[in-house]
């Protein structure tokens, strides 16, 4: 695929020129992106549960397509198999009867395009959020709002942590991962800071039970996004492999991961 990229140049007598340059992107065939969260939020049956299956889309390509006529289920190891269903043509693939077990194993099944993919995962516990503190002077000016969400790590448990921030302000949640190594068996804290909050705006703050390996990959995908100043979400300058596992064609790998986490969720009000 060929784009027209237009470079315009100031000559020194303030005549412009314009160069034409083709740029020649050599479009790989679309892959299946696997967007399976399933998420136990606490004091919640945790039976309705849904994965998003999508395709990659072209450089220029802004839009999202479902990846649709899929077939997908979870099984765990007491024998119980989860159908989950698309809704329409959306790609959102729902089951109202899953069972949530802390610390059982589930292997996801996706067949598409007639092949099959599969990623096996446990299902993490998480300690409740103990209280929010907020500090109105934050940030290098002093200007920010910041927020810390305090829990209190198990000790003797190696534990990993998942926390995502949303707000009004900005759109893009924001993602953070910790790990207890250096923490065990203390109050510690996950971090928010944003400039743009004021007086009764809420935040929703969730910390999720995660696997050693999710942290990492998680960890590596905010590395990178950090690096390249945009978000975890945006094109990558290496591509981060996920859990899932293309058994038919080994080489035409998924994006994406298959997580099951208990989930602990605070609505905090801005003071």
């Amino acid at each position: 695929m060929k784009k027209s990229i237009l470079i315009f140049v100031l000559t020194l007598t303030f005549v412009s020129c314009e160069d034409v340059i083709e740029v020649d992107l050599n479009e790989a065939p679309p892959k299946l992106v696997i967007d399976a969260g399933i998420d136990w939020f606490k004091n919640t049956t945790g039976n309705e549960q849904n994965i998003k299956l999508s395709l990659t889309a072209p450089f220029f390509d802004d839009g999202v397509e479902p990846a649709n006529n899929g077939i997908v289920s979870i099984s765990d190891t007491n024998g119980n198999t989860f159908e989950f269903i698309e809704d329409g043509n959306s790609g959102i693939y729902i089951n109202s009867n899953f069972i949530p077990v802390i610390d059982e194993t589930y292997t996801l099944s996706v067949i598409y395009g007639n092949e099959l993919y599969t990623a096996t995962e446990t299902l993490k516990p998480v300690v409740p959020i103990d209280f929010i503190e907020q500090k109105d002077d934050g940030g290098f000016l002093g200007e920010d709002i910041e927020l810390k969400a305090f829990y209190t790590d198990p000790a003797n448990i190696e534990n990993f942590y998942f926390f995502e921030f949303l707000s009004d302000i900005p759109q893009i949640p924001t993602l953070e991962v910790y790990e207890d190594r250096f923490t065990d068996g203390n109050q510690i804290f996950g971090f928010y800071t944003e400039e743009d909050l004021e007086a009764g705006d809420q935040v929703t703050i969730r910390n999720y039970g995660v696997s050693d390996r999710f942290y990492q990959f998680m960890f590596t995908l905010l590395q990178q996004g950090s690096e390249e100043g945009g978000g975890p979400f945006e094109t990558q300058p290496a591509t981060v492999r996920g859990n899932c596992i293309n058994q038919s064609n080994p080489d035409n790998f998924p994006f994406g991961y298959f997580r099951l986490s208990e989930v602990d969720e605070v609505i905090y009000t801005i003071q």
